[in-house]
C-alpha cells in the first residue's frame, strides 16, 4: 500500500512539472475537428461500463450454470477489484481535484463528452485495466491477455482523444487499476491458503 501512495504522489509531482509536456500532448491528439474517429472512441469509451459489468457477471454465471467454483471465485475477485477500484478512484478523483484539461486550456483542449467530475485519475482507464489485469491473473493465457489489455489501451486512448483527460491522468488510471486487481488477487490467494489450513 506504501508504494501505491508513493506511486501516485510521484505522478502527481510529475504532473505539476510537466504539465505543459501533458497539455501538449495531448493537444496533438485531440482535436477541434469533428473527425471520423471520434464515433468510435465514443464507443470504445461507452463500452467500458458494460464490458466492466459484464466481465464478472458472465463469469458468475458460467460458473454457477457449469458448476466450477473456480470460475465463481474468479467472478467475486473481478467483482471485488472493481468495486476497490471504484473507491480509491473516486477518493483519489475529489481529494486531487483535478481540472479537466478542456476546462483549464478551453482554446486548446476540445470536449467531446461529458464528464461531470474531476480529472485525476482516468476512472474509465482504472476500471478498463483493473478488469483486464483481473482478468489475464485468472486466465494467464495470451487470447485473454492481448485482447483484454488491448481493450484497456483503447479505451485509455479514448479519454485523450475525446480530450477529458491528460496523458498523466492516464498513468494515473493505469496504475490505480493494475494495482487494485494485484490486491484483491492477492487477497483471494491468501484468504484460499487460510481455508485450506
Amino acid at each position: 500500500m506504501r508504494y501505491f501512495f508513493i506511486s501516485c504522489f510521484l505522478l502527481i509531482s510529475i504532473g505539476g512539472f510537466s504539465q505543459n509536456l501533458d497539455v501538449r500532448i495531448l493537444e496533438h491528439i485531440n482535436s477541434k475537428n469533428a473527425l471520423p474517429s471520434d464515433n468510435f472512441f465514443k464507443f470504445m469509451s461507452n463500452s467500458n461500463v458494460d464490458v466492466v459489468i459484464a466481465a464478472p457477471v458472465g463469469l458468475a454465471l458460467a460458473g454457477y450454470f457449469g458448476n466450477d467454483k473456480q470460475m465463481l471465485r474468479n467472478a467475486a475477485v473481478t467483482a471485488s477489484s472493481t468495486l476497490l477500484n471504484i473507491g480509491i478512484t473516486m477518493g483519489l478523483k475529489y481529494a486531487i481535484n483535478r481540472e479537466r484539461p478542456f476546462n483549464a486550456y478551453p482554446n486548446l483542449i476540445f470536449n467531446k463528452a461529458d464528464p461531470k467530475d474531476p480529472s485525476f485519475p482516468s476512472g474509465h482507464t482504472s476500471s478498463a485495466f483493473a478488469t483486464a489485469t483481473s482478468l489475464s491473473l485468472a486466465y494467464p493465457k495470451w487470447y485473454v491477455i492481448v485482447p483484454s489489455f488491448a481493450w484497456a489501451s483503447t479505451v485509455a486512448y479514448s479519454r485523450m482523444h475525446l480530450g477529458v483527460h491528460y496523458p498523466t491522468d492516464i498513468l494515473g488510471g493505469i496504475a490505480v487499476g493494475v494495482l487494485t486487481s494485484f490486491i484483491t488477487y492477492k487477497a483471494d490467494k491468501w484468504l484460499y491458503s487460510q481455508n485450506m489450513k
